[in-house]
């Protein structure tokens, strides 16, 4: 969990200091998790200056629309009739020569608050690379911040610490269903989050998989979690009926995506097997699972050993190949999924 509490640690000494009126001339925010880069933006924006005081000295630019020279020029000017200007550069990584932002952070204006919002693209690190000297004086002269997506294993954790904030409950499962079709997007995820406890009766502080189910139109009994439990406990009948489920919905349960759950449940399954300490605390740490579901590896381990999850994953990458058409020149997804399943089972 260090990847998550570093990020979010950062994040809330930062709110804190704004809170407490204390300005740093730069704010570079960067990372390729968007969630707490826009938090913080849209929190200078909402409440550094007065409503009066925004008219004149509240900019909100967009790197696409801008040079670095535009920036740099904005960013010397004094604010009119208050203490601070606030320039907000949004999607600064299209501005080209981002670098030459150094030619400023040398010597900052004092009555400017500068944030740069950063969002890497795919070629992030080569460009990260020629950002060396300004995230370094950003980091002198102001608050340089770096946003790291969370990995899939902590994502429950985080969605129950949300929920938390706001004197809601959630229970495990159902903070791993979200996951489980949400994804890694904190964006994402806390939208959804709102939806639901918008949709919570006023006495009522808990969100379950009902809830999820009802609203968010997630089955609680027809998901990739359930299918991958159903085949780590050989229960051949849930699980025919789960893969049932998705033949019959196969838009919202697309097979590329089902094959990539199983795949990633028996990895764990087989790196199991092989972790000479094999206490609830390491198998949690070593697979990336919340120890609550230790327990379940463990059983699916006794149900397959590594030569069977070897035969598993030469199943996968034949029926991966079959669903984009070759050697099939008619089986359907979900009559594959059958045929997949039925074989990992028996």
């Amino acid at each position: 969990m260090a990847k998550q509490n570093l990020t979010l640690d950062s994040y809330v000494n930062i709110i804190d200091e704004l809170k407490n009126k204390i300005f740093k001339p730069i704010y570079f925010l960067t990372g390729d998790e968007t969630y707490y880069i826009d938090k913080i933006s849209d929190y200078i924006a909402d409440n550094v200056l007065t409503a009066e005081e925004k008219a004149f000295n509240q900019t909100i630019i967009y790197g696409k629309d801008i040079s670095i020279a535009d920036v740099i020029n904005s960013a010397r000017r004094f604010p009119m009739m208050s203490n601070y200007q606030v320039i907000i550069v949004k999607e600064a990584q299209n501005i080209k020569n981002l670098a030459d932002l150094e030619i400023y952070l040398k010597t900052p204006q004092p009555s400017t608050i500068l944030v740069i919002c950063h969002k890497p693209k795919s070629d992030g690190k080569a460009k990260s690379d020629r950002l060396t000297k300004v995230t370094n004086l950003a980091k002198q002269k102001g608050v340089f911040f770096e946003s790291k997506k969370l990995y899939d294993y902590q994502i429950p954790d985080w969605i129950i610490n949300y929920l938390k904030q706001k004197n809601i409950k959630i229970d495990l499962v159902a903070a791993n269903l979200l996951n489980e079709y949400l994804g890694n997007d904190l964006s994402k995820i806390s939208h959804e989050l709102e939806k639901l406890i918008i949709t919570l009766p006023p006495d009522n502080k808990q969100i379950t998989s009902q809830n999820i189910e009802q609203n968010i139109g997630i089955s609680k009994d027809f998901n990739r979690f359930e299918l991958t439990k159903a085949l780590g406990e050989k229960n051949v009948l849930k699980a025919n009926r789960i893969v049932d489920y998705f033949a019959h919905n196969a838009s919202a349960n697309p097979f590329v995506l089902t094959v990539s759950a199983i795949h990633q449940y028996f990895v764990k399954i087989f790196r199991l097997h092989f972790l000479k300490d094999k206490s609830r605390e390491n198998i949690a740490r070593e697979l990336g699972v919340n120890p609550f579901f230790t327990a379940e590896y463990e059983t699916a381990a006794k149900k397959y050993d590594p030569k069977k999850c070897i035969d598993i994953f030469a199943l996968l990458r034949d029926y991966d190949m079959r669903s984009k058409g070759v050697n099939n020149n008619s089986t359907d997804h979900g009559e594959l999924l059958r045929e997949l399943v039925f074989k990992i089972l028996h």
